[in-house]
């Protein structure tokens, strides 16, 4: 393996440091989305309940607006903080995302297996974080025969908190001993997935356009930068193809 691949952060006032391990979200990020989050959410909401203290038109606009999070936190807000009714919301959720992946499959975002390999085989360790629970992300992995890519596949449940909190990337730099958050980098679709590289000290938190959140949000929400789609990362990073 080459050894790790040094990039200045866009706009932080620190020295360039090598990169050891990219953090990369799931669903709309590396793993195409096609609105399978949302109607999931639907189905589950039908199910148990859960949101009907709102129009759906209203939940369904803070299920978008909160992409990235832990699908129970989502679930606490839309319930009105009723913890019982999340939990078997949460559960009828990871059903419908399992049921629909099975009918529909499940595919990867264009270029982010090459965008793995690439991190790889410059010596760049790589996990995947999501807000998923650990049976449905371990399903999309095994759907996308992932496994042998990453370093790692966290969830919230794995770590304490989900994002926007910093503890998923911070349990990525453990995992992959990393020496510093400052060799970090994160990347995401969504403002949680920024602001929790941005919470964690990442040294770069990238942005893609391939899931929830548009460049303004994006940048607005502290993105160093914001690429197309991740297949342009290893680029930015230095790495050549």
């Amino acid at each position: 393996m080459t050894s790790p691949v040094t990039t200045e952060t866009p706009t932080l006032s620190r020295p360039a440091v090598p990169v050891e391990l990219v953090v990369l979200d799931m669903a709309g990020t590396t793993v195409r989305d096609d609105g399978v989050v949302e109607r999931a959410f639907e189905r589950a909401a039908n199910e148990t309940g859960v949101a009907e203290r709102m129009p759906w038109p209203e939940a369904l606009d803070y299920v978008r607006r909160t992409m990235g999070q832990s699908k129970i936190d989502v679930f606490t807000h839309l319930s009105g903080g009723d913890t019982a009714r999340a939990v078997d919301a949460t559960a009828a959720f990871e059903r419908a995302y399992a049921d629909l992946i099975a009918e529909e499959g499940v595919e990867p975002i264009a270029g982010a297996r090459q965008a793995l390999e690439q991190l790889r085989a410059a010596g760049v360790s790589v996990v995947l974080t999501t807000g998923f629970a650990p049976t449905t992300r371990d399903a999309i992995l095994d759907g996308l025969g992932w496994r042998a890519l990453v370093d790692a596949a966290l969830s919230p449940v794995d770590v304490g908190r989900g994002r926007p909190a910093p503890d998923l990337v911070l349990a990525a730099v453990i995992r992959s001993q990393a020496s510093s958050v400052a060799s970090v980098v994160v990347v995401g679709d969504t403002t949680s997935d920024v602001a929790s590289g941005r919470a964690a000290g990442a040294g770069l938190v990238v942005g893609v356009l391939t899931g929830a959140h548009d460049r303004a949000a994006l940048t607005a929400a502290g993105a160093d930068a914001v690429i197309d789609d991740v297949s342009a990362l290893p680029a930015l990073l230095g790495i050549d193809a």
